[in-house]
């Protein structure tokens, strides 16, 4: 794997070096960041202004999409690619590798970006900043200004009969997240300085991900897909929250990530897949431990966990999954606990003029190997973009906590015994409006916040109606008229 890791790097970088000539965008592709040939006056197409979930590009994907580019030859593997930045099919969504991992949305779901050409190469790079101020109540309650961000890098070409995809995925929160640690009342999971985080979450990693995907077509309605990652994100879950588009807006990590998809950062991931028609099954392996709490460095370990999905997309905004895995040694503080995860959600997504509306309702469990004890959680997020530049949206949780939460952050005691405690809900309302600032940078302003339903066990420690605040600036690049 540590080679597959040098390759990954060397030919990312490789091939999203850009030449200095290609800094002027055409003005053919208003949905894309494309740098085709120059187009003399009298042969420029008009403006494309059909605004497309997603990419707005022209002419419809089912057309040839040299139309749109005069002067730029386009060859039968390129012009499939570009189709399947809008997507109609289940097998164009797969192949456009937009989420996390290997993990689907649905067909209609947006995914702003920049997009140039560098010879047989589509390159593309997609982003989320959040800068963040965060203050609660209670007893427990802290406070902190901090950034959460994810930037992500891909590039496409055909090779040999597929679609060869390199992507990878960085995080500045090592740097930009203090005391590794920001503030999120009853989230529990992982370490800081050898102690367990309560009511924190802990940030990512520097890389997210180093992954390769190939996508072998064998026959028209018939994909069969190849994930090798160093770091990347197994078939366990849906999207992970930081690229769902129901959680774009959110600033901070879900209550249940830890039950839902905290392994969307494992080490030495394979993954096989096979779709046809509207369903696809997953398969594959990866080490069970999470990331250690050393953010910088690329963690590694035998293939010692495996996990299944079947997805299903049957219409073109819905899309739904159930998974299953067997996770070695996931805690580094119980090392000798392995858990089985169980998850199932379904997404919607709807596109409206001047807006969109995504959602994703979400069950995730964890349970104990060792004595069968289980974690539940559920989530429910809906999200709404309104008059082209508004946001509104809400998150509602109810997660199952274990008696580690009491604890706090104090070194567990000897003989300890881990063991759930009852369900905390937590209620996150919040809304932000673009301003853009910058050049293809969509700058919001933004608030939420969010009230908590507490177990009768832990009002003694964090009262019975503690409040978080958050307030933050969100930066994402865009092209054309996307959000």
């Amino acid at each position: 794997m540590k080679q597959i890791c040098a390759a990954t790097i060397a030919a990312f970088f490789s091939c999203l070096s850009i030449s200095a000539q290609d800094a002027k965008p055409s003005d053919s592709m208003q949905g894309m960041q494309m740098y085709p040939p120059k187009i003399s006056p009298q042969t420029a197409p008009k403006p494309c202004v059909e605004d497309m979930p997603g990419m707005s590009m022209c002419p419809h994907p089912s057309q040839d999409s040299s139309a749109a580019m005069p002067g730029m030859k386009m060859n039968p593997g390129m012009d499939e690619m570009m189709q399947n930045m809008h997507p109609h099919r289940f097998i164009q969504q797969i192949m456009h590798h937009a989420s996390s991992g290997t993990s689907a949305e649905p067909n209609s779901t947006a995914t702003p970006m920049l997009m140039t050409m560098k010879g047989s190469w589509m390159l593309m790079f997609h982003a989320n900043v959040f800068i963040t101020d965060t203050q609660q109540s209670g007893p427990r309650g802290a406070d902190k200004f901090y950034s959460t961000n994810w930037f992500m890098p891909m590039a496409e070409r055909r090779l040999g009969p597929g679609q060869l995809t390199l992507r990878a995925m960085f995080s500045l929160e090592p740097a930009t997240i203090s005391q590794r640690q920001y503030p999120l009342l009853f989230q529990q999971g992982e370490t800081a300085f050898g102690k367990p985080i309560a009511d924190g979450q802990h940030p990512h990693d520097f890389f997210m991900e180093l992954g390769a995907l190939y996508d072998v077509k064998l026959g028209e309605k018939t994909l069969l897909s190849f994930y090798a990652a160093p770091i990347g994100d197994p078939a366990i879950g849906p999207t992970a929250y930081p690229h769902r588009a129901s959680a774009s807006e959110d600033p901070v990590g879900s209550l249940g990530h830890h039950q839902e998809d905290s392994t969307h950062i494992a080490s030495d991931v394979v993954t096989v897949g096979v779709t046809h028609g509207i369903a696809r099954i997953e398969v594959g392996g990866f080490h069970g431990r999470e990331p250690d709490e050393f953010r910088w460095n690329i963690d590694q370990g035998k293939i010692d966990s495996w996990s299944t999905r079947l997805t299903l997309q049957p219409a073109q905004n819905w899309s739904g999954q159930v998974s299953y895995a067997r996770l070695k040694s996931p805690e580094q503080l119980f090392p000798n606990e392995d858990q089985a995860r169980t998850t199932a959600s379904a997404m919607y997504n709807r596109p409206f003029h001047e807006g969109n509306w995504s959602n994703t309702l979400l069950w995730g469990r964890t349970r104990s190997l060792a004595d069968d004890s289980k974690e539940n959680s559920y989530l429910l997020e809906s999200l709404v973009r309104f008059k082209t530049r508004n946001y509104a949206w809400t998150r509602m949780e109810n997660a199952g906590r274990s008696n580690e939460l009491v604890n706090g952050a104090n070194p567990l005691p000897a003989g300890f015994q881990e063991g759930p405690i009852g369900h905390v809900a937590a209620y996150t309302f919040g809304y932000d409006r673009d301003i853009d600032l910058l050049p293809h940078v969509r700058t919001a302003l933004g608030t939420q916040v969010t009230t908590y339903g507490v177990p009768e066990v832990l009002q003694s420690i964090y009262g019975s109606h503690p409040v978080g605040v958050s307030i933050f600036v969100r930066l994402r690049p865009f092209a054309g008229k996307q959000r």
